[in-house]
Parts: structure tokens; C-alpha cells; sequence
């Protein structure tokens, strides 16, 4: 499969006066795992719910597998892992999903499911009685119990523990290579950040970046080098290419710099002392927040 799973078109989304939406164009890619990112209110929750065929446009359109997310053809094809799945506590494990799976026509083998979620050994017992991490390990099993072509995780790992988080993406990644559309949801950038082939930054509705995550952290340009030294903030300030200094009460060091190279050759030749040195290239989470504050300002 190629070409675009999901593409909006000039999307607005109001809620009376609540503009939630505004012109959205997004394309997420066949075969891909793509990032949809934001602070809380910046439209994420809106967007999917228009992908998933639960609310309609205010102005624009939205075309899933090329077709109306409404229709049940589409919607036969989609699979989603809300935050809150609300599962009858008095069912099993094996029950919920062979439920769901007669729910689609050509669903995986309910054994299939359980094992994606690594929910085998969990098969008897009932869903009242799980742990969080565990419900969230069921909410996955049903979300792919249809075999779908486009999945939605909307916050998966939440109440995972390390473990389960590292099955769940084991999971998701043989599904992508299978040739599934993921759209990801997550607070846990670090985790977008290793998975994600395509990260989508939104904010008040608009989207503010959309690219591959090292190019999204090439934007930010700083890197962070760390150390121990007896040099003070004046002297740290002048070494080249230092763009941000400070010193704690220890005296650790931490500059921000966009040539650390440069930075650290100058250090050495200097002859200071210095212990504990830690170059640090800048992250999701710095690329993150930098957008996300730079549309604030413009806002502001």
C-alpha cells in the first residue's frame, strides 16, 4: 500500500465559539508511523475524532483510505486505543476480543491478538480484575483484533511497565513493517522520538511542523555540553560558540551551544581542569518546546 492513508483538506472544526480547528491540511502516509504531538487543547483530540468518523467538519474534508470516515466500509478498516476504553469488567480477556473480533469480516485469530498485546497468559482472566497496564494491553488487543488497515494509539503505554512498553512497541513495529498506518498519540516524546517515521507538532489547532524526528531536532541546533570546573560564568561565557551558560552550586557547568566541537577543542586547549564532561545533542523534547514556545510568543 501507498500513496496517503488519511489526508485533511482545509479542516476547520468550531464548537460555538471554540475554533478548534483551523484550515488543518495533514497527510499521513500509507505503511508509516506518524506522531501527532501537542500541548493539551491544540486540536489532537478533534483531529482523530474526525479521522475515526465521530465528529464532521465544520469546513474542509477528510478522506480515510480514501473514503468517507463515516462510512462503515472505512470504518471496517480503521482500528483505535482510546485513552478510556470502557470493557464489561465481568468478561474475560478471551471473550472481549472474540467479541470485537466478530465485529469485523476478516479479523486476525483471537490467539494472534492476545499475542500481539502479550496477553496469553493473562487469556482467563477478567477484565474487572486487571491491572492498569494490563487494560491497556487489552485496549491494544482489541484495537487489532480486526486487522486493520489504519490504527490509532492514542496515549498506549500509559500504566505500562517497562516490560510491557517494550513488547507494545515490539508489537506495533512488526505491525508497521506488515504494512499498517500507525497515528500516535503520546506524552512520552522519548518514545515518539525512537518509533516515529514522521512527527506532526500541533498547536491552538494549526499545525507547526511536520518532518522526520532528526530533522525536527536539527531545527533546535543547540547541543548541551556538561562538565566540573573551577572556571566562573564569565570565563564559560566567552568560550566559543557558547550561546547559554550556567553554573550550579557545585560548580557543574552546563552550556548550550551550537558548535560543540569547536566548544570543547577550546576547553582542552585552555589546559583548565575539568572532570565529568557530557555532550548531549538536542532531543524531541527540546525541538518540542521550542516550537511550541516560539508559537506561544507569536500568540502572545
Amino acid at each position: 500500500m501507498t500513496g496517503e492513508a488519511i489526508e485533511l483538506r482545509g479542516v476547520d472544526k468550531t464548537f460555538g465559539r471554540v475554533r478548534a480547528l483551523e484550515g488543518l491540511n495533514l497527510d499521513v502516509r500509507a505503511g508509516e508511523l506518524t506522531a501527532l504531538l501537542g500541548p493539551n487543547g491544540a486540536g489532537k483530540t478533534t483531529a482523530i475524532e474526525l479521522m475515526l468518523g465521530l465528529l464532521q467538519p465544520t469546513a474542509g474534508t477528510v478522506r480515510v483510505l480514501g473514503g468517507d470516515p463515516r462510512d462503515p466500509r472505512t470504518r471496517t478498516q480503521v482500528g483505535a486505543m482510546p485513552q478510556e476504553s470502557a470493557i464489561p469488567a465481568a468478561l474475560t480477556v478471551r471473550e472481549a476480543v472474540t467479541l470485537f473480533a466478530h465485529l469485523y469480516p476478516t479479523p486476525l485469530p483471537v490467539d494472534e491478538a492476545l499475542a500481539l498485546a502479550d496477553l496469553g497468559p493473562l487469556a482467563g482472566r477478567r477484565a474487572g480484575a486487571l491491572s492498569g497496564g494490563e487494560r491497556r494491553r487489552l485496549a491494544f488487543a482489541l484495537a487489532v483484533v480486526g486487522d486493520p488497515a489504519v490504527l490509532y494509539l492514542d496515549e498506549p503505554t500509559t500504566g505500562m511497565d517497562a516490560g510491557s512498553r517494550q513488547a507494545f512497541w515490539e508489537a506495533a513495529e512488526r505491525m508497521k513493517d506488515g504494512g499498517k498506518t500507525i497515528l500516535l498519540t503520546t506524552h512520552y516524546l522519548e518514545e515518539a522520538e525512537r518509533t516515529a517515521d514522521r512527527v506532526v507538532v500541533m498547536n491552538a489547532g494549526r499545525i507547526l511542523a511536520d518532518d522526520t524526528p532528526e530533522r525536527l531536532r536539527a531545527s533546535v541546533a543547540t547541543t548541551r555540553v556538561r562538565f566540573s570546573s573551577d572556571l566562573v560564568l564569565a570565563e564559560l561565557r566567552h568560550l566559543p560558540g557558547v550561546e547559554a551558560a550556567e553554573v550550579d552550586a557545585h560548580g557543574h557547568a552546563t552550556l548550550t551551544t551550537r558548535t560543540p566541537e569547536a566548544l570543547v577543542t577550546a576547553l582542552v586547549q585552555s589546559g583548565t581542569p575539568f572532570t565529568d564532561l557530557e555532550v548531549t545533542r538536542a532531543s524531541l523534547e527540546d525541538a518540542f518546546m521550542s516550537l511550541t514556545a516560539r508559537h506561544e510568543g507569536v500568540q502572545a
